[in-house]
């Protein structure tokens, strides 16, 4: 059993009191459980019954660029229960069962929802100035990991995510620094923008085990499959106007299964 006592009494509410929506591996709603539940390390590592996956829920995963095609990292504050300190993607969180415009499955319209609400929640980027159907879903990836060391961990993430892509006009880029601001400084100790051969230096210093960088292993398992291929692209796309390349990359039918 996890211990709680030690835990922010923020975090740990929203851990008791929100639902994850729970799927199979081919990302079929089959029910609903705490998130502190499904983040539980050994809930997330047994096998309840016939099923092989009790605690796998839905999640997303959002890459924010601004209009010069610099992706806005943020790192997690020392608060979160999973993964507190690891810098990571823009935005990561869950479309919750407690509301039913999150569950909505058509155009992803319930993960999209959720994104948004997630967006102002942590970064404080008002709901109002975001479009959802400017989110650019490319994927779904499938992946399980503990939180810190595998030998002792009490929490984790098995996670069906969605990968959303997002871009900023150059208006918004000036409306950027008074929206963080709000930053939820419980949510997020620290962002910056960073282009492709910056990511791929803090990459290579986790790679020599150096440890002042923490990353969490979502990031690192979109980045060596997909990210950097899909980044390239959307930079062709940001000069001429059209986003229509990036359809290619896209891939709706497959949930991709990372580790």
């Amino acid at each position: 059993m996890a211990t709680t006592s030690s835990l922010d009494q923020q975090q740990l509410l929203f851990m008791e009191s929100e639902d994850c929506i729970l799927v199979t591996e081919q990302d079929q709603e089959k029910g609903r459980a705490s998130k502190k539940h499904c983040h539980i390390w050994s809930n997330i590592d047994s096998k309840v019954g016939d099923d092989d996956v009790p605690c796998l829920h839905r999640a997303f995963s959002v890459f924010l660029f601004n209009s010069k095609g610099q992706l806005l990292l943020q790192q997690r504050a020392s608060e979160k229960i999973t993964f507190p300190d690891y810098w990571t993607n823009t935005c990561c969180s869950h479309p919750l069962y407690n509301l039913d415009s999150e569950r909505e499955g058509k155009n992803q319209s319930g993960v999209r929802t959720a994104a948004r609400r997630k967006l102002e929640h942590e970064l404080g980027i008002p709901q109002s100035s975001i479009d959802l159907n400017r989110f650019i879903y490319l994927t779904r990836i499938l992946y399980k990991a503990p939180s810190g060391n595998p030998q002792d961990s009490q929490w984790g993430e098995h996670e069906v995510d969605y990968c959303l892509f997002y871009v900023l006009t150059e208006k918004e880029d000036a409306q950027f620094d008074e929206y963080l601001k709000s930053m939820n400084l419980n949510e997020v100790r620290a962002v910056k923008f960073v282009n492709s051969d910056e990511l791929l230096h803090m990459l290579d210093v986790l790679n020599e085990q150096k440890k002042e960088i923490e990353i969490t292993p979502w990031f690192k398992l979109i980045c060596r499959r997909f990210l950097f291929k899909w980044w390239e692209t959307l930079l062709l796309c940001m000069e001429k106007n059209d986003f229509s390349a990036l359809d290619a990359m896209k891939d709706h039918e497959n949930v991709h299964k990372l580790n």
